[in-house]
């Protein structure tokens, strides 16, 4: 493994590795036992979209694993002026021991990798957001054990980078992965085609309630991503229906847990009672982004 740049080009055992480390890396934080494991490592973040959970998991992530983390916004380098991705590759490789960008387009961070001789991570496209779905594979190890294989994990709403992600998380961690997406926002075709090579292990529907029955683990997102802003009426009218609510709850099995990326707009996707009930594993899942980023930071730049 040489760089993060999507859930497609790790295999299972990666995965699980990824995972166990991020186990351990919590387990010694909060027994007091944590180990310097990136002394003197610096990893550049480079912002062109907003971020709470990105930016401050990866800079306390690299502060408690003693290395530094410099916050580079867009705006402030020559690539928000048009310098070409392979020029910055090649000059920030000279500085830094990697990169974190959280961007627009899968390109970008490809480009990135190409060009660049340090591992690059992708804190999140327009196509996928790997870090994210290892934070919500970790918790639900935690909450439903440490083999996810058989389980079924349902997600209710729009085919974005999440829900590419934890179709292809889900599916190479053995679950069975059901879809609900009104039809004309279904998850990305390249996503689609590998979905497909695991038969029945895969559905997409535009019932949710469809998708729901027996899940183990209900996910869902924001309606309207970042960017999207613009067509939030339409796709208002799009989603409706596409919420987790008690009736979809009551379809899934007893115990099943709920992942939000957040924010989240509590009354669109998901409803305030679900949202509250379920905020332990929620925020759990948040934590976990800390953990599973610390994981990959010691597999990449250890």
């Amino acid at each position: 493994m040489k760089h993060l740049l999507k859930l497609l080009d790790l295999t299972s055992e990666e995965i699980t590795e990824i995972l166990d480390l991020a186990d351990e890396l919590k387990a010694e934080l909060k027994n007091g036992t944590a180990k310097p494991r990136l002394q003197g490592k610096t990893l550049g973040m480079i912002f062109q979209k907003s971020s709470t959970r990105t930016r401050v998991s990866f800079e306390t992530g690299m502060y408690q694993l003693g290395g530094m983390a410099l916050f580079l916004s867009a705006n402030d380098l020559q690539i928000g002026r048009g310098e070409p991705v392979e020029d910055t590759a090649r000059v920030l490789s000279r500085y830094l021991d990697g990169i974190m960008i959280r961007t627009f387009a899968q390109e970008e961070v490809e480009g990135l990798a190409k060009h660049g001789s340090i591992p690059v991570i992708n804190g999140l496209t327009d196509f996928c957001h790997p870090c994210q779905v290892l934070a919500d594979l970790m918790t639900m190890r935690e909450y439903l054990g440490k083999s996810l294989s058989g389980k079924k994990m349902c997600f209710i709403g729009d085919g974005n980078n999440m829900a590419n992600s934890l179709i292809v998380g889900g599916l190479k961690m053995g679950m069975t992965v059901s879809c609900a997406c009104p039809d004309n926002y279904h998850p990305h075709p390249i996503v689609l085609k590998f979905a497909a090579e695991y038969g029945d292990k895969f559905s997409l529907t535009s019932k949710p309630e469809e998708a729901a029955v027996k899940a183990d683990v209900m996910v869902t997102d924001v309606w309207a991503s970042m960017g999207q802003e613009g067509e939030k009426a339409e796709r208002e009218k799009a989603f409706k229906g596409y919420q987790v609510n008690d009736e979809i709850m009551a379809l899934a099995n007893p115990g099943c847990i709920v992942q939000h990326c957040l924010p989240a707009h509590k009354g669109e996707e998901i409803t305030y009672n679900v949202f509250e009930s379920h905020a332990k594993e929620i925020f759990d899942e948040a934590e976990n982004r800390l953990h599973a980023q610390k994981a990959v930071l010691v597999k990449l730049l250890g």
